[in-house]
């Protein structure tokens, strides 16, 4: 018999002496939970450490005194528990009645009735008069936070706010205050929430079991039961985290996290929780229209769609099919980036066909592909949460990912030792145990110098490189050119900070890599990723839970557009099409002949094609390339000398006026389909509204323009699309159908049906590709850096409560108020130099550009480097970026440009 099993007896409500069992270091109630017993709880919650304040939970328990909490009381072999003795029952009715009576809690106006524990519990209990009277004094309510109501008056003090707040978002901005009848939650200082340091989660919200926090933008809109809960994929980042949408007549009145979901069990960010109302704008697009004279004109979609067809038929006729290009969104599903690869390729006859991961991750999908076999994240973001060590470089985890943050600092609440590697000091350093300032564009010396540290002494897992990989000697010959002192001469870190973090590495295994776009967003970007990787092949951590090397996709679909082929390189599957049995395979699969085999151009070389005349049609899906883009007034020169340009969007844009036609697209929650997220998991998108107008799914306008060549395509819907055609095309995707993706979705490969997901690559150190490749790079410096003129290195990046403010957060009622302009963050000690103050206005200038923002002086920035982010136009930092690309992945280097900085007097 398993010694960790226990017996316990329980007497209940409608049972006596029910035989149950649970394991050793299991609460009482956490084996009544298993167990379905029925308790009462307001303070417990599972995924937070127990309380025992409610004094709901109580049970008697035979040969132990009083009466204790079942949540902090240890489950021991042999218990008998009566859950609902007469003495049990009356002191829930007890406290109960008190906590009515010491609070505002008439359900008449209260906007959590019918979803208010407290309510439920007062109704199950048979209480129908109060005996307890109080003088009963008001707080005010405070609102002052754009997203949520606080009010003191409904609170029970059950502490879940507090605790989903330290615990679970890991943020620690409020705190229970005084003691007894006069305890009370606030935030530190006792300040509004509006002037705490709140990120603005929601979290709380989600949490209370009252009316003491409620939504602002679902307040009078619904009452639970006339809501319909509808399960699906946020729309931003690329976490995927789960969340229920509350729906009623067809619109969205409030979001929350799906508290079993994977991978995000329940936590969401204040994008992902609040930012759902844009797709109400009344400045959606809602029907085709055509430029006329100077303007748009509303069109048919046959009228649009017949104009579309003929002026490509028209520059095929006379350029061929290679003078069109096109561009498939990573935001929207994978059907539709499917259908936009499988148009161009089979339809119009090119493989000029991109996705925005050029732009940001396309170096982690050439890299990890040479490294390991797989361009994708090894492992799984709930890894983090348990991981002993996390080595995050080039990552600004805490605003462009925040829920995969907050398992970054469970894990250090749990002991692990996380480093930080980042020019700035970002709010993910203030949880690390050392925060590692490298200069921008110095990550290959910094990794190449922590590499020679490893193998000069006998620090690198031998055993693991001679098994595992190929290719070590030529990187020790390599790394050996990167002494410590020499990297520290270009990284700026000191040699012996240089091997602290080496033997640090060295001494816990496996770890983590986590990185984001400061890696892969310089004309080293592919270099950086292959050093991240050599670095965790020489320590032996890949193939293994809580190791690994951990891109985070930017965009909710980066990943999916990847894996659906909008490439100019691969079919679906990254099946190659220059490989002449791929093409075979997918010509009987779309009943075509000769697909074309010649490996198709990358969006940079598409852009500039426009201006040169080898692009005479472009088609940009759902990409706002004339604000994301480096060097925006070059960008709008090339989208203006377009012959013919195609824009299918949903709002106009910055880009949108370049058109010569706009197709309006149905948006997230207005149509059925699947986003795979940046650990390959493969999860459903449903619908919770009908699109504006006569706008339509992305994936049945490309179908209808294939019928304008007289394809005939059979699918009709997002699962037809993917069960039907994606999951038998793309070897990875064998095993996943909607069926088996109802609820939690699941991580590629998936190579058949009875095949449970793989949460780890590479698994055990067997790479995809046989041996993992060892691959030496040499440090190369940014395209451009600071010189008299130009003194100061400007780096670019997110900022939480934003994305994209043309088309999503911008128009969602609060986000501007929490950020509603750009700044440029600049050091203590420049803007002392420069003699400006914080909030002034001051003019940022490259060689192609200048914005003038407002300066914000922060400790986060060292010296020489000024931060800007590209949500607000006005202010966009993409004015300034340079026009520089990886030579391999062409991905822009967003993250290095030399500036300079004046103040406008």
């Amino acid at each position: 018999m398993d010694k960790d099993i226990i017996s316990l007896t329980v007497n209940g409500k409608d049972f006596q002496g029910k035989k149950i069992q649970g394991k050793r270091g299991q609460t009482v109630l956490e084996v009544f939970r298993d167990n379905g017993i029925p308790v009462p709880t307001l303070c417990y919650h599972p995924q937070m450490p127990p309380y025992g304040g409610c004094r709901l939970c109580i049970v008697e328990i035979e040969k132990m005194r009083g009466l204790p909490p079942s949540c902090t009381t240890p489950a021991a072999d042999g218990m008998v528990i009566h859950t609902h003795s007469k003495a049990v029952v009356e002191v829930r009715k007890t406290v109960l009645e008190l906590l009515v009576a010491y609070g505002d809690h008439n359900c008449l106006y209260c906007e959590q009735s019918g979803n208010c524990e407290l309510q439920n519990l007062v109704y199950e209990h048979g209480i129908d008069t109060i005996r307890f009277k109080t003088k009963f004094v008001p707080k005010p309510k405070d609102d002052s936070n754009p997203m949520f109501i606080r009010d003191q008056n409904k609170c029970v003090l059950c502490g879940r706010c507090v605790r989903a707040c330290l615990h679970v978002q890991v943020n620690g901005v409020i705190d229970v205050a005084a003691r007894g009848s006069d305890s009370y939650i606030t935030t530190f200082n006792n300040t509004s929430m509006k002037d705490s340091n709140c990120v603005s989660c929601g979290q709380c919200v989600q949490a209370c079991p009252v009316g003491a926090l409620t939504a602002k933008k679902a307040k009078g809109l619904g009452r639970p039961w006339e809501l319909q809960k509808i399960r699906t994929t946020c729309v931003y980042c690329g976490v995927g985290c789960q969340m229920w949408l509350h729906v009623k007549d067809d619109k969205i009145v409030s979001v929350t996290g799906v508290e079993d979901g994977a991978p995000n069990e329940g936590r969401l960010c204040v994008k992902g929780r609040f930012g759902y109302d844009w797709i109400y704008s009344k400045e959606r697009l809602t029907t085709p229209l055509i430029k006329e004279n100077g303007g748009f004109r509303e069109a048919s979609w046959d009228e649009a769609l017949d104009l579309i067809a003929a002026k490509f038929k028209e520059i095929i006729a006379k350029h061929g099919p290679d003078a069109l290009a096109g561009v498939s969104s990573s935001r929207s599903i994978n059907e539709d980036s499917y259908q936009m690869q499988k148009l161009f390729r089979s339809v119009l006859g090119t493989n000029n066909i991109d996705n925005c991961a050029r732009a940001c991750h396309a170096p982690t999908v050439a890299g990890l592909a040479k490294s390991f076999g797989s361009g994708a994240m090894t492992n799984s973001i709930r890894d983090l949460a348990k991981a002993k060590m996390i080595f995050a470089i080039g990552t600004n985890m805490t605003e462009a990912h925040p829920v995969a943050s907050t398992y970054v600092k469970n894990a250090v609440a749990s002991g692990a030792e996380l480093i930080v590697v980042d020019p700035r000091f970002t709010d993910l350093a203030k949880y690390a145990a050392l925060h590692v300032p490298i200069r921008v564009g110095s990550d290959v010396a910094y990794l190449n110098g922590l590499m020679n540290v490893l193998i000069t002494e006998n620090l690198y897992d031998k055993e693991y490189v001679g098994r595992c990989c190929v290719g070590f000697e030529e990187l020790k010959a390599k790394v050996l050119e990167y002494p410590p002192e020499r990297a520290s001469e270009i990284c700026g870190i000191s040699p012996d900070g240089i091997r602290d973090v080496a033997r640090r590495l060295a001494a816990v295994r496996p770890s983590m890599l986590v990185y984001t776009l400061g890696i892969t967003e310089h004309t080293c970007g592919m270099n950086n990723v292959l050093s991240c990787a050599n670095l965790q092949m020489l320590l032996g951590n890949v193939g293994y839970e809580y190791s690994g090397v951990n891109p985070l996709r930017g965009q909710n679909n980066v990943q999916g557009a990847c894996d659906m082929g909008a490439l100019p390189n691969v079919f679906p599957g990254y099946h190659k099409v220059d490989d002449p049995s791929s093409r075979k395979k997918f010509e009987a699969a779309w009943g075509v002949e000769d697909l074309p085999g010649k490996v198709g151009i990358m969006m940079p070389n598409m852009i500039e094609g426009l201006a040169d005349g080898s692009i005479k049609g472009f088609y940009i899906f759902g990409e706002n390339l004339a604000n994301t883009e480096p060097d925006i007034k070059h960008i709008e020169h090339c989208l203006d000398s377009a012959e013919f340009l195609v824009v299918q969007d949903l709002f106009h844009t910055e880009t949108t006026r370049f058109a010569d036609v706009i197709l309006p697209a149905a948006a997230w929650s207005e149509n059925d389909g699947t986003f795979t997220s940046t650990e390959r998991r493969v999860s459903r998108v449903r619908t919770a509204s009908p699109p504006p107008g006569i706008s339509k799914p992305n994936w049945w306008i490309f179908r209808e323009l294939a019928k304008r060549w007289g394809h005939e395509w059979a699918s009709n819907s997002g699962q037809e699309l993917w069960d039907n055609e994606i999951s038998v095309l793309a070897p990875q995707l064998v095993g996943i159908k909607y069926s088996r993706i109802e609820d939690d979705g699941l991580q590629w490969p998936v190579p058949d049906m009875n095949h449970a997901g793989t949460p780890t690559l590479h698994k055990d150190g067997h790479f995809t590709c046989g041996l993992g490749n060892l691959v030496p790079v040499d440090w190369t410096p940014p395209a451009e850096v600071p010189d008299d003129a130009y003194p100061f290195v400007l780096s670019t990046g997110r900022r939480l409560p934003h994305y994209h403010t043309r088309t999503q957060t911008g128009r969602c009622v609060g986000m501007n108020e929490i950020l509603g302009e750009e700044t440029a963050d600049i050091s203590l000690e420049d803007a002392a130099a420069l003699k400006i103050e914080n909030g002034e206005m001051i003019r940022v200038s490259s060689r192609r550009g200048e914005v003038k923002v407002k300066a914000k002086v922060t400790e986060r920035c060292p010296k020489g480097l000024v931060w800007m982010a590209f949500h607000f136009r006005e202010g966009c930092a993409n004015w300034l970026t340079n026009t520089a690309f990886d030579p391999v992945t062409q991905t822009a280097e967003y993250k290095a440009c030399a500036v300079k900085v004046e103040k406008i007097e």
